[in-house]
């Protein structure tokens, strides 16, 4: 038989432990439960009532009246590849223009870049131009500013662009070029992107591509030029290549040409003699040239 001693120290270990009421005469074994079990047993096993002094009935404990514990739906988990696929074509092919496409981009839940990014960073420049230049991804300005190309990197473009009588800004489709990325979230800390989120957007960029139907298309890095292109190769062997582009709702292949991206070129100036001669091949293209 246990002891006095034996039996206090037992107590005080379990108030040391934080045990400090009696639920149920025998013990549970609560792994064994399932969850919904678990709370049924908990409901079921109301406290024990102690014999009142001078033997008057036992008053119900308040643990007999509290309502059982209302369980919570779970919150939806991230959208599977599969899902977040299918589910970024009905939305995008359902965009008939610019305005639909960002408001069906930004209700798409189908990419975990939304959660961490500030800003959705969708496009800018005349929905007219003739150009439509594509990059990989936002950056930290683009993010906090909500548009594409705003940092050191843009700086470095406008300037490209103006060197062949570009401009993003330009009313006159001619002169005009219209910005955007292939992801219209920023991955935290500039990362690249995932193989997963650059085919959970692929639907928006390839509707987007379609409703403004440019005459020549830039993929500036060889994110974009890899995933548009359906290319295996570095940028550095596809830059100043042309390739014919097309999909489904275009009326014809668009002419298309990758480009050494302006942020590689802030890392590796020496490879702004290729860039220049990219911009050259795009101004004689855009002269009627070959």
């Amino acid at each position: 038989m246990i002891g006095v001693v034996e039996s206090v120290s037992a107590l005080r270990f379990l108030l040391d432990c934080g045990v400090d009421e009696v639920i149920g005469e025998e013990p549970t074994d609560w792994s064994a439960l399932s969850p919904r079990a678990r709370t049924q047993s908990a409901v079921a096993s109301p406290a024990p009532t102690r014999p009142a002094a001078g033997g008057a009935a036992p008053q119900p404990s308040p643990r007999q009246n509290v309502p059982p514990p209302v369980a919570r739906a779970p919150e939806p988990g991230p959208l599977g590849a599969a899902e977040a696929g299918q589910s970024a074509r009905l939305a995008a092919s359902a965009a008939q223009n610019l305005d639909e496409l960002k408001e069906s981009l930004a209700a798409f839940d189908g990419c975990a870049l939304k959660k961490t990014a500030t800003n959705l960073v969708f496009g800018m420049g005349s929905r007219q131009a003739r150009i439509m230049l594509i990059g990989e991804a936002p950056g930290e300005n683009e993010d906090r500013q909500g548009l594409p190309f705003v940092g050191p990197a843009g700086q470095l473009l406008d300037r490209m662009l103006g060197a062949i009588g570009l401009d993003r800004h330009a009313d006159d489709p001619a002169k005009a070029v219209y910005i955007t990325n292939m992801l219209p979230w920023r991955p935290p800390g500039n990362r690249s992107p995932t193989d997963s989120e650059i085919a959970a957007c692929m639907p928006f960029m390839v509707r987007h591509i379609e409703l403004m139907a440019p005459d020549i298309l830039i993929f500036a890095g060889g994110i974009s030029a890899k995933a548009m292109l359906n290319r295996t190769e570095g940028i550095t062997r596809l830059r100043g290549r042309w390739f014919d582009y097309g999909s489904a709702g275009l009326k014809k292949s668009v002419a298309a040409m990758p480009m050494l991206h302006p942020a590689y070129l802030l890392r590796n100036p020496d490879a702004k003699r290729e860039a220049w001669k990219d911009l050259l091949a795009l101004k004689v293209r855009l002269d009627g040239g070959a």
